[in-house]
């Protein structure tokens, strides 16, 4: 069975996916065809329910989940490893409030936390035009240029920043763990509702083998990361992977879980949601 699968070339993605990719584990039979694209991209792909499997911002996830199930493998969820504000001059983060902010993507994960601290806020008020949607990699030069007076970066901007004379503002993640207690849902993969219940099981098994191969011999996925790394330095590659990629990608637990659904229901609670699936995740299927 061949099923699509779209996920980013970031090195946390490219590294999970590479044994899976690359027939370096049993899959069971299925085969894989790889679409590599921006996280922002592929949440508006689930809009449409274009692909069979795909890599998401679980923010995204709240308004597809009748069209997706969520697998137990593949996450980027953890502690410490959220998106950062910063700018060009250092300045009170309340300030926010009132900045022009670019963001990686009105659906990411990045621009829920954003708005779940500005929220918090005393006097603010959304206003259209204040956040302004833009690829990753854009933002920092962006910010250098005066074009935004701030933005929210992702991925490996988050280790590079400084080489830019850049300024973290907050660490919005730092407050999701604060006011939560739970670690950060960033991105999460999905596959079609559609889908045989034996085939999203396979897929949960085999995503989970692809993730503790990837673990188990880190060298063997080097030149497909490299290849597909915004960042060419290998030391900031290797930053990126050792934080996004952690026991809770080769499996959510009940720990990441529970931090999962807490976000979905503050996403539909702020967003009106009313359409929602019962089953989230595939291990929940009898």
């Amino acid at each position: 069975m061949k099923l699509t699968l779209g996920f980013s070339p970031c090195p946390n993605d490219t590294f999970i996916f590479d044994a899976l990719v690359h027939h370096k584990i049993d899959t069971e039979g299925l085969i894989f065809e790889p679409i590599l694209l921006d996280v922002e991209t592929l949440n508006r792909k689930a809009f449409n329910t274009e692909l069979d499997i795909t890599k998401l911002s679980y923010y995204t996830y709240a308004f597809v989940q009748q069209q997706y199930i969520l697998l137990d493998s593949g996450s980027a969820l953890g502690n410490k490893c959220g998106p950062l504000v910063i700018a060009s001059e250092p300045f009170d983060p309340q300030q926010l409030a009132t900045k022009i902010i670019a963001i990686p993507g009105k659906y990411t994960t990045a621009n829920f936390l954003l708005n779940y601290y500005l929220q918090t806020l005393p006097h603010y008020k959304p206003q259209t035009g204040r956040h302004i949607a833009m690829v990753f990699s854009d933002i920092m030069p962006a910010v250098q240029k005066g074009k935004t007076d701030a933005g929210v970066i992702i991925h490996e901007n988050r280790f590079t920043y400084m080489n830019y004379n850049l300024h973290k503002i907050i660490d919005l993640g730092d407050f999701w763990e604060e006011n939560t207690g739970y670690p950060i849902p960033l991105g999460g993969i999905v596959a079609k509702r559609t889908l045989h219940k034996d085939v999203l099981k396979t897929l949960n098994r085999v995503l989970r083998r692809s993730t503790e191969y990837a673990f188990a011999h880190p060298e063997s996925s080097a030149n497909y990361v490299q290849a597909h790394a915004q960042e060419m330095e290998k030391t900031v590659v290797q930053q990126h992977i050792d934080l996004y990629v952690n026991q809770y990608s080769a499996d959510l637990g009940e720990q990441g879980k529970k931090a999962v659904k807490y976000m979905l229901e503050i996403a539909e609670k702020t967003q009106n949601i009313t359409d929602k699936a019962e089953i989230h995740f595939v291990s929940d299927i009898e």
